[in-house]
């Protein structure tokens, strides 16, 4: 029985380390916006974060918010987004993930495929994890 207990307790402690990675953050980003949970997706941004995206820039989650969040929340929940490559790279209290996604959607009836690029930088701020700034670009395959 204290075998058992021994594990759990073990299991629960690195459950609890390991979830608060940074691409977990990041991930959590993409699941609110995929579910169209607006009030978790900007709990994942600082309040500074900078968004670049199609040579656009949003300087703060409230511009975001404002701008973006609502379309990226519907895209979303239209498409299927697939993380081809991650990779993660961790600093002290920043992060850098670079990420390289396949989208499937339908865009005016007719099936489309995007290819997409994604760095974020998150910031570590008590135990959790923030994005500050993230690029998105994205191209038709050849």
């Amino acid at each position: 029985m204290q075998k058992i207990a021994a594990f759990v307790l073990l299991s629960a402690v690195t459950i609890i380390s390991f979830a608060n990675e940074p691409k977990d953050a990041l991930a959590d980003f993409h699941a609110a916006l995929l579910a169209g949970d607006k009030a978790k997706a900007i709990e994942a941004l600082a309040t500074d974060v900078t968004i670049y995206e199609s040579g656009y820039v949003e300087r703060s989650r409230t511009e975001y918010a404002e701008h973006h969040l609502p379309g990226d929340m519907t895209f979303a929940k239209a498409s299927k987004r697939s993380v081809l490559q991650q990779n993660q790279r961790i600093e002290g209290n920043l992060a850098v993930i670079w990420e390289e996604t396949e989208t499937k959607t339908k865009i005016g009836g007719k099936d489309v495929v995007i290819l997409g690029t994604e760095t974020a930088l998150l910031q570590k701020t008590g135990d959790n994890w923030q994005i500050v700034h993230v690029h998105w670009s994205s191209r038709k395959p050849k």
